[in-house]
Formats: structure tokens, sequence, C-alpha cells
């Protein structure tokens, strides 16, 4: 006998708002706003000032709200980050992940992401603190998926392979706006790597650092084109690594197949015996 699941615990009041949900519960006045105006002021926000910037009592004040009636809408700056990375990412673009081949498919959703941070830097920055659960963080999951049908992979590799994916997109706008090589980022970074070549030929011991100084002569300064072609060779090898687990899948499907044939016709010559 299967034991029960545990009843799951009510749906946080943020979530029921996002979804058109009607919050079970809730007294004192009827809301003036909408989660979604308050999440647009929080990005808003952030977009001016930085992440660092986003507290409750602050965006209350862009509201012109106090800061406890926003507690109506949302019990924490946490469940705030989540409706502004919702709102900041936006509705995925599914023609461009629904049509010609896969890895057309998956590169479109992950310069998707990366659009998304540069038209939202900050959102880099976040840490998420749980699963995707909201409207738009779905239907980007949703997307992925799309992109990845006509694969072999099972439906956890598919998702594994967009976690990383995403992981990896993320990551690499963040450090390359801290490594100033991008428009927006920190000059005084942004000068570092302009020299970063010329100062390696002048620190780097041959002795020391063999492989380094083998590899120095491909260093480039100021290279314009920095983020693109590195994102471009990073998403490339995402989706080889992806290629090469979609072959081994077809493999093992096609060697399923013939083994589960062979072994049909064994069984069927054999009960005719």
């Amino acid at each position: 006998m299967s034991e029960k699941a545990p009843e799951l615990p009510p749906m946080p009041r943020y979530l029921q708002l996002m979804w058109g949900h009607e919050p079970s519960g809730r007294r004192g006045p009827r809301p003036t706003r909408t989660i979604h105006e308050i999440g647009a002021a929080a990005v808003a926000l952030a977009d001016r000032e930085g992440l660092d910037a986003v507290s409750m009592k602050a965006v209350a004040a862009e509201l012109g709200l106090t800061t406890m009636s926003l507690y109506r809408y949302v019990d924490s700056k946490d469940e705030l980050t989540s409706v502004m990375i919702d709102l900041a990412y936006g509705d995925p673009d599914l023609a461009a992940v629904e049509r010609g081949p896969w890895r057309r498919r998956v590169e479109a959703w992950a310069r998707g992401v990366s659009a998304a941070c540069q038209r939202h830097p900050w959102s880099a920055d976040v840490t998420f603190n749980g699963p995707p659960i909201t409207p738009n963080a779905l239907g980007w999951m949703d997307s992925g998926l799309r992109a990845l049908a006509p694969t072999s992979l099972t439906e956890q590799q598919k998702l594994s392979s967009l976690l990383a994916l995403d992981g990896y997109v993320r990551n690499f706008f963040r450090t390359s706006r801290q490594l100033g090589v991008m428009p927006g980022a920190d000059p005084e970074a942004g000068e570092a790597a302009r020299t970063y070549g010329r100062r390696l030929a002048e620190l780097v011991d041959p002795e020391r650092f063999p492989a380094l100084a083998g590899a120095q002569a491909d260093f480039e300064d100021d290279d314009a084109d920095f983020y693109e072609t590195e994102l471009a060779f990073g998403i490339t090898l995402f989706l080889d690594g992806i290629d090469a687990l979609d072959q081994r899948a077809g493999s093992a499907d096609a060697s399923d197949r013939r083994t589960g044939g062979a072994r049909g016709r064994r069984t069927s010559t054999e009960a005719g015996r």
C-alpha cells in the first residue's frame, strides 16, 4: 500500500496574485495596486539604481504606498525578487524555439536569456531561493523543452540541459560585466580588460607558467566583440555536448529496437515449434 503524499502547504499570496487567483482568507482594505504594478516599480528601481537599492520601503515609496501596505501583496523581499525576475524575463519567444533544427532553437533560447540579462543587468545577480514557479519562469522552462523536443533526450536530461545552459549564460553575463568587457560595465574594470594581454606579457614567466606563456600570444587587448564571441563559443560547447548525448540516446534506442525485434522474432519462432 503506497503512502499518502504529504498535503501541500498553502500557496503564498504573491503566487496566488501572479496566477490570477483570489487570495484566500484575505482581510483588510481591498488592494489598490496589482502585484504586477508592484513588480514593475521594483524592476524600474533596480534598472535605475541597482538591485541593492530595492527594499520594501523603497518600492512602497515609488508607488506612494506605506511599507506595511506592501505586505498585503508580498511577505518578504525574496518574494518581491521572484516577481521582479518574472517580469524582467517576460514571455519567451515561442516562435524562435519552434522552428528549424533543435540546435538553432536551443541557441535562440539561450540568447533570449542573454537578452533578458542585458535589458536588466541586475537580474544576473539574483540568488534564487527555490525552483521556478511563477508564470513567465514556467513559460521559459516550457519553451526550452519545446526547443529540445526533436532530440532523443529523456525529459529529465532536457531539464538538466536547460538548467546548465541557463546557469552558464547568467554567470557569463555577470562575469563579463564585472570584467568590464561589455557596454555599461565598470570603467575601471574595462581598462584592466583592455590592457590584459600586455599585462600578461609583462608578468608571465615561461619557466613558471609554460602553458600560459604559450597561450598568452592569443590574448587580445580591447576586443570589442569579446562578449558575443565568447558567448557564441560557450553556447556551442553546450550544444555539442547535448548533441553527443542525443546521438548516444538515439543509438541506444535503435539498439533496443533491433534487439527487441530480434528477441520478438525468436520468441515467435520458438512458440511455433
